[in-house]
C-alpha cells in the first residue's frame, strides 16, 4: 500500500490548520461579552465621520460593533486591530464593516 507523495504534506497542513482553528475558538470562548463593553455609537461616529454615505456607514458599523465588541481606530484601515470586524462579509462576499 503506497502513500502518494502529496498526501503527507497535505495531511500535515490540515493538522496545522485544525490546531490554529482550535486556538481561535478557545480565544473566542474565553472572552466574555461582558468583559469588553464598547460604546458603539461614539466608536462608529468616529469611524464614519469622513464617509460619503454616513447613514449606511453607521448602520453597518453598529452591526459589526455589536457582534465583535470592537471598532478599529481611525476612519479606515487598521484591520489588524480588530480581525472579527474586518473579516465579516455580506452574503455576496464583500466586506460588511466600514
Amino acid at each position: 500500500m503506497a502513500i502518494s507523495k502529496g498526501f503527507i504534506p497535505l495531511f500535515l497542513l490540515s493538522m496545522l490548520l485544525l490546531a490554529h482553528a482550535h486556538e481561535m475558538v478557545n480565544e473566542i470562548d474565553g472572552k466574555s461579552i461582558g468583559d469588553s463593553k464598547i460604546d458603539c455609537g461614539s466608536a462608529c461616529k468616529a469611524r464614519c465621520k469622513l464617509s460619503s454615505r454616513p447613514n449606511l456607514c453607521h448602520r453597518a458599523c453598529g452591526t459589526c460593533c455589536a457582534r465583535c465588541s470592537c471598532v478599529p481606530p481611525g476612519t479606515s484601515g487598521n484591520q489588524q486591530v480588530c480581525p472579527c470586524y474586518y473579516n465579516m462579509t455580506t452574503h455576496g462576499g464583500k466586506r460588511k464593516c466600514p
